[in-house]
């Protein structure tokens, strides 16, 4: 009889420093002159010296994962993007408040590591940070047999920005009068995919067919990687009078626009101002998904909002089309009750 081992219990050390080997280059592609070493201590390290030129630094901070859109990247074999989710999942959240991010750190947990798959999602995850102008100091990756089947992983990731303390944006600068601009998303994002596989494996859509509205399979629509706002925003920041950000993740476009209003105000929004994307269609009509439903659950084709003066709405929308991002006139902001409220129909 012979006496247990690690490698008999399913952990395999040696694929977990293979992954490692294969990750580095994509790693060191985010590095700038402030990241210290390289992957494989125990800390990252990110020299913090321009932060003494600041007048008050405050830093910020955000974790998220990308939910059950996992199981959709599983079942496809898509590994390559779903590490770009992350990353935009995490730093759109920080930017909302004007912070710029500065360095990310990734956990990945496997049933079974496999180092060229483990290596394509920390892929994902260092070409999301290069778009969003940050640095993948670290991370972590685990493997967990018993836990997670063979081909099963999940992700997640933490990241650490800053903004000068008269610059932070915030319901606080929010007042009646104010414009909110909308910037289109990528598709779904990283939410709803709970909802989303019930339409799958209840109706029998199958991710290989290619509904017509769509004009491409329907799994690669569905995989598709979220937007990173990050730069516009700050961009949008810099140049003109943004008030705040809205990120619409889980809970939709109203319920995350509320989370930045005042409690003195309302925003009121228009659907007449835009279509969404023929794969929100999609899902309801297979899936017979109520309109309000859709609503509270999908992003419905707006990944991002911003706050600003009104006199500052025009040139705002036209920067971001000079920058590639779509982006419209959405609504204003009343006096109100916090409450942010849709109105009108899709044209």
């Amino acid at each position: 009889m012979t006496g247990a081992t690690y490698s008999g219990s399913g952990v395999d050390i040696e694929a977990g420093e293979r992954a490692v080997e294969l990750m580095r280059a994509a790693v060191a592609s985010t590095a700038g002159p402030e990241v210290l070493g390289g992957i494989g201590g125990f800390a990252g390290l990110f020299d913090a010296a321009r932060l003494a030129g600041m007048r008050r630094p405050l830093l910020a901070a955000s974790t998220d994962g990308v939910g059950t859109k996992v199981v959709i990247a599983q079942r496809l074999g898509a590994y390559d993007t779903i590490g770009i989710d992350l990353v935009a999942m995490v730093v759109d959240d920080l930017v909302t408040c004007g912070a710029e991010p500065l360095f990310m750190t990734d956990y990945i947990v496997c049933g079974q590591i496999v180092p060229e798959r483990v290596a394509r999602l920390v892929g994902g995850i260092a070409a999301g940070c290069v778009q969003a102008g940050c640095a993948l100091v670290g991370g972590e990756t685990a493997e967990h047999p018993g836990h997670f089947a063979p081909d099963e992983f999940d992700l997640s990731g933490s990241a650490t920005g800053v903004v000068e303390a008269d610059r932070l944006l915030g319901p606080g600068r929010i007042k009646p009068g104010d414009a909110v601009i909308a910037m289109a998303s990528s598709g779904l994002h990283a939410n709803g995919f709970s909802l989303v596989r019930q339409v799958l494996d209840q109706r029998g859509l199958d991710p290989e067919s290619e509904p017509a509205e769509l004009g491409m399979p329907l799994g690669a629509e569905l995989i598709a990687p979220t937007r990173i706002y990050a730069r516009d925003c700050l961009a949008l920041a810099r140049d003109c009078q943004v008030r705040a950000f809205a990120h619409v993740t889980g809970g939709g476009l109203a319920s995350n626009l509320a989370r930045i209003l005042p409690p003195d105000a309302d925003a009121r929004l228009d659907r007449a101002t835009w279509t969404p994307p023929p794969v929100f269609g999609v899902l309801a009509g297979h899936g017979a998904i109520a309109a309000d439903e859709m609503e509270r659950v999908f992003n419905m084709g707006v990944g991002m909002t911003a706050v600003l003066a009104p006199g500052d709405a025009d040139r705002a929308i036209a920067l971001l089309r000079e920058r590639g991002m779509k982006a419209w006139y959405l609504g204003e902001v009343v006096a109100g009750t916090g409450r942010a409220e849709l109105a009108g129909r899709h044209p």
